[in-house]
């Protein structure tokens, strides 16, 4: 009896098991499943970038010489060219992402440099362009002299300042300073390394004591000169005139800087070289830092000849400029041959066959380019030490809306590092600078006033015309082989700068929008 009622029990178990899995696989048919709804997300919104930051980004990406160098100018996720791109709106965030991390544009646009201050120790940014044009104009504050700091001996931090040129209607002409004068103490405090760059990077008004050095004591003079520093716009002919050597007329030019607003001036001289007959021309770079490429093109023409046809020098830019070089201008826009105006001024062309440089270190840039331009054509010679060693030119680069006109927002331009020059026989990248062939560093024991025809390196060339070799002068007051430390020259970031003419490219409108 029990049994039977368990088995009946059992049965009606299952029975009723069997009813509920059917139920519930009816309801699986009729009834759908909710889908899993994802969390609403807020789309995040990327904000653009500063204006200026864009400007720098742009500009690097397109003019830069070593662009494809640097893998935040090559970044494809960064290439938003056009708005109509597959990926412009993806491309445009990244790029905001990278260009918001910066609060500097200086800061931007030094990390976009190829090994900045070893490979490109030139390229700069300013916040303000006039600054950018004043230099291009030859235009700074000074007292007018250029003077170069040396430690006094190999064991003291006492310095010594000397005066290697002065320029005309300056402070320090008018107070009579000299080409090597020496000064020690500046307001009464001696001249120090742990001193001098407060003074001369700082200062625009001090009085100097000057000295004189007797077997490495310093002795004062006397003389004292208080400056000012005032805006000048420097002449870079600073002296020019024509000497006799063995019957024959030779030009000797000390020219300082390849400034433009000064063309027109460097070829009337040329004018007064041709008119006395010059058949020989010396010219002193050993202080020229350089400057405008389109100005040592037509020094070149000067020099040598004004054949249009002849090949001076040969430009190379990068992989994003060079085809659209090619495009817009054509092939011919890489070489810049010698000239016969300067815009419709007929040049004054010497057409030597023999030309003199007195170089230095500091002779750079365009400088370097002229000497190297004229090496395949003339008969070439230099004096004096190794030049710096740049083959390579800036641009300046302006921030410009789609219409043209200087945006409003900033006025921050650049001086990247865009061209690359070689001459008519594909030399260039000589790092190492242009190698003298007679070396002999100036002596500031002897610094004769320059165009003295016993000036240490105006002798060197005067006597190597006459066939004669120069005798070493004496030192006079044990200084010699010093230690340089600081010069005039190192507060400007121009100094050694070559420059393309900004009137060779059209004013192009960034990229980005």
């Amino acid at each position: 009896m029990k049994l039977f009622k368990l088995s009946g029990l059992m049965l009606w178990l299952i029975v009723m098991l069997a009813a509920l899995t059917q139920c519930r696989k009816e309801a699986t048919l009729s009834t759908p499943v909710d889908p899993v709804v994802p969390p609403v997300v807020t789309p995040v919104v990327i904000p653009d970038a500063p204006e200026v930051n864009t400007f720098v980004w742009a500009s690097m990406h397109d003019y830069y010489l070593w662009n494809d160098k640097i893998p935040n100018l090559t970044n494809t996720y960064y290439q938003m060219l056009t708005t109509t791109s597959t990926n412009y709106k993806r491309n445009k965030d990244s790029l905001n992402v990278f260009l918001n991390k910066y609060t500097d544009p200086s800061k931007l646009f030094s990390d976009l440099l190829y090994q900045y201050k070893v490979v490109d120790k030139w390229s700069f940014i300013v916040p303000d362009y006039t600054i950018i044009d004043n230099w291009i104009a030859g235009i700074s504050k000074t007292i007018g002299a250029d003077y170069q700091l040396y430690y006094l001996n190999s064991t003291s931090s006492d310095i010594i300042g000397v005066v290697r040129y002065v320029l005309k209607g300056s402070p320090a002409e008018k107070a009579g300073i000299l080409r090597g004068d020496i000064f020690a103490k500046v307001d009464g405090v001696q001249l120090t390394d742990a001193n001098y760059n407060a003074i001369f990077v700082s200062k625009e008004s001090y009085t100097l004591t000057f000295a004189k050095v007797v077997n490495g004591v310093i002795a004062p003079t006397g003389k004292t000169a208080t400056l000012t520093a005032v805006e000048l716009q420097e002449d870079p002919v600073l002296l020019s005139k024509v000497l006799t050597v063995n019957g024959n007329k030779v030009g000797y030019l000390v020219y300082n800087g390849f400034t433009a607003d000064f063309d027109l001036q460097l070829n009337t001289v040329f004018q007064q070289f041709k008119t006395a007959g010059v058949t020989r021309l010396i010219l002193d770079l050993r202080y020229n830092g350089g400057g405008s490429v389109q100005t040592a093109i037509y020094l070149a023409s000067m020099i040598y000849t004004t054949n249009t046809t002849k090949l001076f020098t040969k430009s190379v830019y990068n992989g994003i400029l060079t085809p659209y070089i090619t495009t817009t201008y054509g092939e011919s826009y890489f070489n810049s041959n010698f000239t016969d105006k300067i815009n419709t001024t007929p040049i004054n062309s010497l057409a030597l066959s023999d030309v003199y440089f007195i170089v230095s270190g500091e002779s750079a840039s365009a400088s370097e380019l002229l000497i190297n331009g004229l090496k395949p054509y003339m008969n070439v010679k230099s004096i004096g030490t190794n030049t710096y060693g740049k083959y390579v030119a800036s641009l300046t680069l302006k921030d410009y809306d789609a219409n043209n006109k200087l945006v409003t927002t900033h006025k921050y331009a650049m001086q990247p590092i865009v061209a690359k020059y070689a001459n008519s026989l594909g030399i260039s990248d000589f790092v190492t600078g242009l190698t003298p062939d007679i070396t002999q560093k100036e002596s500031i024991s002897n610094m004769l006033q320059l165009g003295d025809e016993n000036e240490e390196l105006l002798k060197i060339v005067l006597d190597y015309m006459k066939g004669l070799k120069s005798q070493t002068l004496p030192n006079v007051g044990g200084l010699s082989n010093l230690k340089a430390v600081f010069g005039s020259r190192d507060k400007s970031q121009f100094s050694r700068d070559m420059y393309v003419d900004p009137r060779k490219f059209e004013k192009r409108a960034r990229l980005l929008k």
